[in-house]
């Protein structure tokens, strides 16, 4: 018995009854100050009438305003669950004095013009809320947002608004990103002492006695960037029509975007109130670092292409065939030999002369290692050489501590994106001696970095 009354109890929302007894509360009030306003209108009393009066509009504008929303959200039909978010607009706000100022006066005078013309100003409100939340149902939203960024350059999106009812448009619509949600403040009580006199020093205090002070936490909030930040507007969706609209996206930082949800707010007819309808919709994207070249890139790239150019001639001595000379051959490669015992040009051709392997290794340092703006740097760079060398007739190669080991210069960007100083294994020391040539960007010193990697490599070393 003792378990089903706690089971019974625990699928009550204790917060939802709180307010729904405060909001009782409240309107017995508001109805008690009417009661006794018009007992004092009776009487002759004027600014008992209006002190009463004023105060029975404002007990249930306020039981309006804080209970009814967040109770109506807790309703079990799946209309009205899908719920809108309310947010009073300064229109509103003056209109709604208006009201309370002519239902005063139509209080204390009788005169039934004015009663006429608060029903009328009340009945506008409903009518507005009605209208907006009819423009809001049957609006879908499709977000479809570039699969490759680069930060610092723009990228478009595009927002199609469907609308899925038979005969009715909407009317000024706009897509808007979602509220940044921030954790109540928890009140509680901590341990402290009371000292005499306040504030005194350590050592220094006449007494202490041992005291409770009542401290609110602080609330946190989520930091997570979103991919949307300013709203959409669309001015008028046709029933079973679709609207688009283009979006710039511009980051200026490396990293991942995410957006969990989507808001369709109008204020249409009367802008009384704004109201928002939210859309459950995911979107991602992971924004790579600046390709763009930048000095330090156009310093270095002439030694890395030099030395790189170097290597590959270097190793080309393992002939692969003689063959017939071409016009288009150089005369260094002709084989002389060849040449008098068959009486016409031979030219030699190399196994390696075609073959241009670069690796490009990312040396992850440990945090506090080197500075931000130092570390930011180097992954910029690697990204630029990553893209610049790509679109050559190289066959690139990445490597880097939790890189998975694709060759795919998208994989490795995505990689660059997302990483972070890191205290790990340096990946310079299971480097294994191939026929690529490295370019290593590491924040080792010079004398920590192994022998079998000079011959073949070309460093950048981040500044600590």
């Amino acid at each position: 018995m003792r378990q089903a009354i706690q089971s019974a109890l625990s699928g009550i929302e204790r917060g939802a009854w709180i307010r729904f007894f405060v909001a009782l509360a409240g309107l017995a009030l508001a109805f008690a100050a009417a009661l006794f306003s018009t007992v004092a209108r009776q009487s002759g009393n004027l600014l008992g009438t209006a002190v009463l009066a004023s105060l029975a509009l404002l007990l249930a504008g306020v039981v309006a305003v804080t209970t009814v929303p967040y109770l109506a959200r807790r309703v079990a039909v799946a209309r009205v669950r899908d719920a809108l978010d309310y947010d009073v607009t300064r229109e509103g706000l003056v209109y709604s004095v208006f009201v309370l100022v002519i239902g005063v006066a139509a209080l204390n005078t009788g005169n039934n013009l004015l009663f006429i013309v608060v029903s009328a100003m009340l009945a506008a409100i409903v009518v507005s809320g009605v209208a907006s939340a009819i423009v809001l149902r049957g609006l879908d939203l499709d977000v479809s947002v570039p699969a490759n960024v680069f930060a610092g350059s723009t990228a478009l999106a595009r927002l199609t608004l469907h609308n899925r009812r038979r005969r009715a448009p909407s009317f000024s619509v706009s897509v808007v990103p979602p509220r940044r949600k921030s954790k109540a403040r928890r009140w509680r009580w901590e341990r402290s002492s009371l000292t005499l006199p306040l504030n005194a020093e350590p050592g220094h205090e006449w007494l202490r006695v041992p005291d409770l002070q009542l401290r609110a936490g602080r609330g946190s909030s989520d930091t997570s960037p979103a991919i949307f930040t300013t709203p959409v507007y669309f001015p008028y969706v046709a029933a079973r029509t679709a609207a688009t609209a283009d979006v710039d996206l511009r980051f200026e930082r490396r990293g991942r975007y995410q957006q969990e949800s989507f808001g369709i707010a109008t204020r249409f007819p009367f802008s009384f109130l704004v109201k928002t309808r939210q859309i459950a919709l995911d979107r991602e994207i992971v924004v790579y670092p600046s390709v763009e070249p930048t000095d330090e890139m156009f310093e270095i790239l002439p030694m890395i292409t030099g030395e790189f150019e170097s290597f590959v001639r270097g190793r080309g001595h393992d002939l692969y065939r003689i063959r017939e000379y071409m016009p288009e051959d150089s005369a260094r490669h002709v084989d002389w030999k060849a040449t008098a015992k068959s009486m016409s040009l031979k030219v030699r051709e190399f196994t390696r002369e075609d073959e241009r392997k670069l690796r490009i290794v990312f040396d992850n340092p440990a945090p506090d290692r080197v500075p931000e703006a130092s570390y930011e740097k180097a992954v910029e760079l690697a990204a630029s050489l990553s893209w610049h060398f790509a679109d050559e007739s190289t066959e690139l190669s990445f490597a880097a501590p939790g890189h998975g080991g694709s060759n795919d210069v998208y994989e490795f960007l995505r990689y660059l994106a997302l990483v972070q100083p890191t205290a790990c294994e340096s990946v310079l020391d299971r480097l294994q001696v191939t026929d690529d040539y490295n370019v290593i960007l590491t924040a080792r010193p010079r004398g920590t970095i192994p022998t079998r990697l000079w011959a073949c490599s070309y460093f950048i070393f981040m500044k600590p």
